[in-house]
């Protein structure tokens, strides 16, 4: 395929007493940790740690912040105002940017979680309001979201570095969107799907809408959810996959720019 690829996970989700994912077991398969900021998931001490976690294995970090919601996951939807969505996002990216210079390292990027991210991939109010954010505190930090959304529009209207994200472990919607999560088949729960898909996506630009239907998608970053029960089997697998097709697995700060 000729081709490079950057392979992210959602981490840093356990507070207090609670244990979610296998971060450690995941950060030695893959390129970018999106790092849990306090509010959907995680806690100052699971943030300092997940990003010295992720320093001993030279994978790149990511703000991920989503709405204040720990009891659903930041899952449910909230209503905020565009300019308490600013806020909410920029006191995220602040509390994570925070440990990763006490521990010397770049922040890379900026994803938004769940319902944050789905509304930011179509509400171009919210989708500016996140842009603002990120590049107001670091005009360097590149921004993930779904090929073809809202969130990626406003990025670029911003100036900022967009990536467009794809994800092993989701089923697509005929309009390209992902699939509810509170819908049936929202997730693919078989690795060698989640493999084919990807390898789809990279190899044709497209992928297959739960109605058998082809979507065009772009892709520079897949992502495989760290709190799925399979994650460390689907990350092993996709590495696998892409080293037999000839696509480095690399972050994308780490990736040469095109002339």
């Amino acid at each position: 395929m000729g081709k490079r690829i950057d392979l992210n996970t959602d981490m840093g989700e356990s507070f207090g007493t609670y244990t979610f994912g296998a971060d450690e077991k995941l950060l030695k398969h893959i390129t970018t940790a999106n790092i849990a900021c306090g509010f959907h998931a995680g806690d100052p001490n699971v943030m300092d740690q997940t990003v010295q976690l992720a320093k001993k294995y030279n994978v790149a970090i990511g703000a991920h912040p989503g709405f204040p919601d720990v009891a659903g996951f930041g899952r449910r939807m909230i209503e905020f105002t565009p300019d308490e969505i600013y806020r909410l996002v920029a006191y995220q990216i602040g509390g994570l940017q925070a440990f990763c210079r006490i521990h010397g390292v770049k922040m890379q990027h900026v994803k938004p979680h769940g319902a944050l991210y789905n509304l930011a991939a179509r509400n171009r109010e919210v989708a500016d309001a996140i842009a603002k954010a990120v590049k107001d505190i670091d005009p360097s930090f590149i921004l993930f979201g779904p090929a073809g959304s809202e969130l990626l529009e406003a990025g670029k209207r911003s100036g900022l570095q967009v990536a467009a994200e794809v994800f092993a472990d989701r089923t697509y919607q005929p309009d390209g969107s992902l699939t509810s999560r509170f819908e049936k088949d929202s997730m693919i729960e078989d690795v060698d799907i989640a493999a084919a898909q990807i390898e789809q996506i990279i190899k044709n630009g497209v992928v297959k809408a739960v109605n058998g239907e082809l979507v065009a998608v772009e892709a520079d970053t897949v992502c495989v959810h760290g709190d799925g029960p399979h994650a460390v089997g689907f990350v092993k697998k996709l590495r696998e996959m892409l080293d037999n097709a000839g696509v480095e697995v690399v972050a994308l700060s780490k990736q040469e720019s095109p002339e």
